[in-house]
């Protein structure tokens, strides 16, 4: 195996952990949010936990993107960049806007006012960018087969609830209202997470196939 694709598999695997990762902070995340922030059970706990994981989700989110886009760039190169330039703006502003809220959490300075993250106001980064960021993702998988073609019909699907939620987000503002509650118990809970862990075990996986074949053939 040449020094290339030896860094190749040594990152990939990387991203394969970081991804895992995201879908277990992406189901935490989920909890924090629906169960603590909109149960008000208690609602400080929740904020603190809900922008942790945000933050988090954020930061290893770039890892995979990287990855992906290594991989989806032999498909498509020009959409492959846009995909990893929109993905990563989405995962950047999502780390900010946890961070902010974070930051505010730890040590409020004075009582919170309900208004937009300058940021990532009602989300349009965190959920509106990332899932145009996925539903290319999923379009250069389902083209490519650059992974398991599942994922490109699960990416398509999350896609969908985040944009749904960002538009709930902006319009109806409540949290507890269906527009913005079942997206987010469905792709918070289920669909998101799911992605993550499979995308991190196809990521871990593959170029381990490719090793056997490789050394198979000496």
């Amino acid at each position: 195996m040449s020094t290339i694709q030896k860094g190749t598999t040594i990152y990939e695997r990387f991203a394969g952990l970081c991804a895992v990762l995201v879908g277990i902070g992406s189901f935490l995340y989920a909890i924090a949010f629906t169960i603590l922030v909109i149960g008000e059970r208690p609602p400080e706990l929740g904020v603190l936990l809900s922008s942790l994981f945000l933050t988090l989700i954020g930061l290893f989110s770039t890892v995979v993107l990287v990855a992906i886009y290594n991989r989806l760039r032999e498909t498509d190169a020009t959409f492959a960049l846009l995909a990893l330039l929109l993905g990563i703006a989405g995962a950047l502003g999502s780390a900010v806007h946890g961070g902010y809220d974070l930051a505010n959490a730890i040590n409020p300075t004075a009582p919170p006012a309900d208004l937009p993250s300058q940021i990532d106001p009602r989300g349009l980064l965190t959920f509106g960018v990332s899932g145009i960021a996925l539903f290319i993702i999923a379009w250069l998988i389902w083209k490519g087969r650059q992974f398991p073609i599942g994922l490109a019909y699960l990416g398509w699907v999350s896609a969908i609830l985040l944009i749904i939620l960002y538009l709930g987000r902006l319009i109806v503002l409540a949290p507890t209202n269906l527009v913005i509650l079942v997206p987010a118990l469905l792709n918070g809970f289920l669909v998101n997470p799911v992605w993550y862990i499979w995308l991190g075990v196809a990521l871990w996986g593959a170029r381990r196939h490719e090793e056997t074949k490789v050394a198979d053939v000496r």
